[in-house]
């Protein structure tokens, strides 16, 4: 009885079964964090504050628990690879494109596109295959958060900038997430993070002087998001999304991010009363039907 009351109704524990829920509220809280910390600092300085800071803990910790680290140089650079991606491409892409003017709904509409633009690459990429009924999923999921954020899409058509740096955060997840998925499946998550981190840092601090002055107003608010940006998102909400793309398909993993619009809006009525109207609710049970029909066909 003991057994049976600790794992589902597949034979897996129940803390796998959560693991995707937890995921997306973590990844959620992202764009809050964002909201709190970007007016204190500009968005490549953050980063590159925030990054730096999650790999010499994680480092840390990986030489502390005497965590397995890459065998040959190759193997370091294909985790590297994939961290620049995941956390160099994606992130900077997003926060310098909100920091352009791009409004935060347009964005999430632009990065919305990755799970049907995963599912499309994971055949010829992954060898995976995608059924009639989760590319059914993967549209009304996509339906779902164009109705989530329809209230709050305003689109400057001169921002060609911007919408060209929500596009390569849009790329930087998806080939990010296939790339880990094809290379980085064995990497342990501790050192494998810490070297995933420390790339990015590095890069960021070549490119964080030439664009920005690196000012930082160190307020209660911008301490507050530092500290939960990198230790909530950089290590609890990515070590999810690497342990989900080990146990699953790409395909399903991507189609979790269909969830994040809706539960951020939640988040935001919540802490900042921002209103949810009728067609946001209905996004929301269209992106979670979608999600679902995804992960059960």
């Amino acid at each position: 009885m003991t057994v049976q009351a600790s794992a589902s109704a597949g034979g897996r524990p129940e803390w796998v079964n959560m693991m995707p829920a937890v995921f997306v509220v973590l990844w959620s809280t992202g764009f809050i964090g964002a909201k709190y910390g970007l007016p204190y600092a500009e968005p490549l300085t953050f980063l590159l504050v925030r990054l730096g800071l999650v790999a010499v803990v994680l480092t840390a910790v990986a030489l502390a628990t005497k965590a397995p680290w890459p065998k040959t140089w190759r193997e370091a650079g294909r985790i590297a690879i994939a961290g620049l991606l995941v956390h160099g491409v994606y992130l900077s892409g997003v926060f310098c494109a909100i920091s352009k003017g791009v409004p935060a709904g347009v964005t999430a509409l632009i990065v919305g596109v990755q799970p049907l633009l995963t599912a499309a690459l994971s055949g010829p990429l992954l060898g995976e295959r995608v059924s009639g009924r989760q590319w059914g999923g993967l549209l009304l999921g996509l339906i779902g958060v164009l109705l989530v954020v329809s209230e709050k899409v305003h689109f400057d058509s001169g921002n060609a900038a911007g919408v060209g740096l929500a596009v390569a955060a849009l790329l930087g997840i998806t080939f990010g997430t296939l790339y880990q998925k094809r290379h980085g499946t064995a990497m342990d998550l501790r050192s494998g993070a810490a070297i995933q981190y420390a790339a990015t840092a590095a890069v960021l601090a070549v490119f964080a002087p030439l664009f920005e002055t690196m000012h930082i107003r160190w307020t209660g608010e911008f301490v507050f998001a530092l500290l939960w940006l990198s230790f909530v998102l950089s290590v609890g909400a990515i070590f999810l999304l690497f342990a989900l793309i080990r146990r699953g398909a790409a395909a399903r993993v991507a189609s979790l991010f269909y969830l994040t619009p809706p539960v951020t809006a939640v988040i935001a009525w919540a802490m900042f009363d921002e209103r949810l109207g009728l067609l946001a609710l209905a996004g929301m049970a269209i992106a979670v039907g979608g999600v679902a029909l995804v992960n059960r066909a």
